[in-house]
């Protein structure tokens, strides 16, 4: 059930690795819009800007997680990747010590201080109460997301990026059943939505262990395998937490803008996380070559096989250029459309216009600028892959300084016209680091394992 991805072609190999965790990473958005769908649909435009006034916020907290459980992963990828076994289980046993230690601590801190946190984003007293109700589900389930994202990693680190894929396809079934049971049969609300998605995500992190556990004989850890190691933790840490603050970071510029579009109104809080919802499923190819990236760039590095990078970075980046061009065409084409899936026809039709118009503009400058996404995934990853993830937070400062300039600085100015360039100012800044960072992370591979 293990794949090697330090033999044959890079662009067969990155294609097809890609593939499976594209097709999750695509049924997990689909959840996420079909909330947002369900709740604009049945609970009005309010209820639909109070999910997106959680979404800096979200990102914030829960892409720390996600961040985490990628970097826990590298050291599992790089094992196996060397052949030595061993090791490699004793760094999945002291990586779950250590999620198990963070569950607690994260849930519990952000469960208590979540009203503040909404408070302080200067979310709109007219939906703050439904962020609320919504947002704390989403945090009360931490430990879910961060057992779910360890397990997917430590599959797709020895090469099996297929059976995450089939865990989330039932996953994002469930969870649309569990949306429309909630909130259209049981009248439960916004906290519905969040509740359904939390209990979609447990199932799938329940399926990953039990086949872990049954299909991956290497992965069973032995007595000898249940040792608490100090070393491995902090290799560890020194991996995972970086990663993880690299979402954080880059979050903060996200929170930072989402309080001057707050400030701006409900009407345009709906207009951008409708564009959000709409653009992150089309940036869903670019996550999946950067999860990609990340298991070659470990595994070719643990084989020592340096000479491989940089074809494999060549390949991810055509890769996602392509997907780039196809993208800013369906969106051109096709934005009001999709735009108007997320509103209910009880709305009033100026509002609905201007929500679909100012969503538009967002994802158009999103648009013309995927390929510099496309840099910054690939790029980032494969360097976190090669072991130096510390280097991602450099880049995570870049984009916060990036969309921290557009709400300090534009949005007063152009309200919502300005908003838009965050995104692609970010992405702008963060590829000026990363493109030489990267050359520089060789280098020193090369010197310390060679060619």
């Amino acid at each position: 059930m293990t794949r090697d991805l330090t033999t044959g072609h890079p662009l067969k190999i990155i294609f097809s690795f890609a593939l499976p965790v594209f097709f999750g990473y695509l049924f997990q958005q689909v959840y996420n819009i079909v909330d947002t769908i369900i709740v604009g649909q049945f609970l009005g435009v309010d209820a639909l800007a109070a999910v997106g006034a959680t979404g800096s916020l979200n990102f914030f907290i829960i892409g720390f997680c996600m961040g985490v459980c990628s970097g826990f992963a590298i050291p599992v990828a790089q094992r196996f990747g060397a052949g030595d076994y061993g090791p490699m289980r004793q760094f999945i046993f002291n990586a779950w010590i250590l999620i198990s230690i963070l569950a607690v601590v994260l849930t519990l801190v952000t469960v208590f201080f979540c009203r503040e946190m909404l408070d302080l984003l200067a979310t709109p007293q007219n939906i703050i109460d439904m962020s609320y109700s919504y947002f704390v589900v989403i945090l009360a389930g931490i430990p879910v997301i961060l057992f779910y994202n360890n397990l997917a990693g430590i599959i797709r680190a020895v090469g099996d990026s297929k059976t995450p894929l089939y865990f989330l396809l039932i996953s994002a079934v469930l969870n649309i059943i569990l949306d429309l049971l909630f909130i259209a049969v049981f009248k439960m609300g916004i906290p519905g939505a969040s509740l359904a998605t939390v209990i979609a995500q447990g199932v799938s992190g329940i399926m990953c262990f039990i086949y872990m556990k049954k299909k991956f004989e290497i992965l069973r850890l032995e007595k000898a395998d249940k040792i608490v190691s100090v070393k491995r933790m902090i290799s560890l840490v020194g991996i995972g937490v970086p990663m993880g603050l690299q979402y954080s970071i880059t979050a903060i510029g996200s929170v930072i803008l989402q309080w001057s579009v707050n400030i701006l109104g409900s009407v345009y809080v709906a207009a951008m996380v409708t564009a959000q919802k709409i653009s992150i499923f089309f940036s869903t190819p670019f996550d999946a070559l950067g999860t990609t990236m990340a298991t070659y760039g470990g595994q070719n590095v643990g084989a020592k096989k340096i000479n491989r990078l940089n074809s494999g970075l060549f390949w991810g980046c055509a890769i996602g250029f392509a997907w780039s061009f196809c993208a800013l065409v369906v969106l051109y084409f096709f934005a009001d459309n999709l735009t108007a899936l997320f509103m209910s026809k009880d709305e009033p039709p100026e509002v609905v216009a201007e929500v679909v118009k100012n969503a538009f503009y967002a994802l158009m400058a999103n648009g013309c600028t995927y390929c510099l996404l496309t840099l910054v995934n690939v790029v980032r990853f494969m360097i976190q892959g090669m072991g130096f993830s510390r280097l991602a937070i450099f880049a995570g400062l870049a984009e916060l300084v990036g969309r921290a300039f557009i709400a300090i600085a534009l949005v007063p100015v152009f309200g919502f016209q300005g908003a838009v360039l965050a995104s692609p100012l970010a992405w702008v800044l963060a590829d000026a680091f990363l493109i030489p960072a990267y050359f520089a992370c060789r280098k020193k591979l090369i010197r310390t394992l060679g060619e």
